[in-house]
């Protein structure tokens, strides 16, 4: 694990030196998130489409008078698309924005699972795959029940994978 990923995950550590990531389930596979990023979880509800955006950009939703742009994970993973159901869910989030603080943002997953304590003991190292893919949102793997649950960093997948496809696209 990179020494950057290590602090950032015993940053907020309790007394068992551990750290509490929700996860979600995208493709059949796990995912996880801190759970100090999260500020709410919504069912899917449908999003107000916004022109010439990427498709992964599903559009906004008016989220009590806060305007949240909604990011498919699906999508921009390059998943096989599904059609949503009653267990599709927008994990809200907030990142650190270093020009206006913090963001807020959506990302639709096909469900949530749960909330685990993680320790350093259940943490691998984010495999190196190279130039042939991008592995950079990934901060660990973590072992729990003999399940591989992917944790991501949330704030490096929406600022340097998300809003920079999105300012390549403009660009292009």
């Amino acid at each position: 694990m990179n020494q950057r990923a290590n602090d950032q995950l015993l940053e907020n550590t309790d007394s068992e030196n551990s750290k509490q990531f929700l996860s979600f389930k995208l493709g059949g596979e796990e995912y996880g998130i801190d759970i100090l990023k999260v500020q709410e979880i919504k069912g899917w509800e449908g999003a107000t489409p916004i022109p010439n955006m990427p498709s992964y950009i599903l559009g906004v939703i008016n989220l009590r008078g806060t305007v949240v742009p909604i990011i498919n994970l699906r999508a921009f993973f390059d998943m096989e698309a599904l059609q949503f159901t009653k267990t599709t869910v927008v994990i809200v989030v907030r990142v650190a924005d270093s020009e206006k603080g913090e963001r807020t943002m959506g990302l639709v997953v096909d469900a949530v699972s749960e909330v685990h304590n993680i320790t350093q003991d259940e943490l691998r190292p984010a495999p190196e795959f190279g130039g042939a893919c991008r592995s950079d949102f990934i901060m660990a793997l973590a072992t729990k029940a003999n399940r591989m649950i992917i944790l991501l960093e949330v704030d490096r997948l929406i600022h340097e994978g998300v809003l920079e496809s999105i300012e390549a696209e403009s660009i292009a």
